[in-house]
């Protein structure tokens, strides 16, 4: 009898919120195009990442971040383009400790913001109907 009333409550709960896996939100094609782009971004920008307190190229980055994507993307944890950032790129897993992007002779960024930085920009773009007077012809 009581395995029964446990039944009913599950399915009660079930038909009312929806089953558990309903929450496993996908990745959306855009999130997943949007991720691409940032790792492209990363690859071709030259800059250096730096992870718990070590310096290293982008190509190391990327993999790294690929590494943590493809983990989180598995469990079913990121549900936008900025969870992604949010959960992988802005800190390690690890220590706690924040990612940092240098570039060139700038001043390091912290990755969250450098990511979102370059994430805009790519959303400008992508919204744009006419060519950016900006750009080179």
């Amino acid at each position: 009898m009581m395995r029964f009333f446990a039944m009913a409550v599950l399915a009660a709960i079930i038909s009312c919120y929806g089953s558990p896996s309903a929450y496993a939100a996908d990745l959306s094609s855009q999130s997943k195009a949007e991720i691409d782009y940032l790792f492209s971004y990363l690859k071709k920008s030259g800059c250096q990442f730096n992870r718990n307190k070590k310096w290293h190229s982008a190509d190391e980055a990327v993999s790294h971040l690929d590494r943590k994507y493809k983990y989180l993307l598995e469990k079913n944890m990121l549900s936008s383009t900025e969870d992604f950032i949010d959960k992988a790129a802005t800190a390690s897993s690890a220590s706690g400790e924040p990612y940092r992007v240098k570039c060139a002779h700038g001043e390091p960024t912290q990755s969250g913001i450098w990511f979102k930085a370059v994430l805009s920009e790519y959303r400008l773009d992508a919204g744009r109907t006419q060519p950016s007077p900006f750009t080179e012809k």
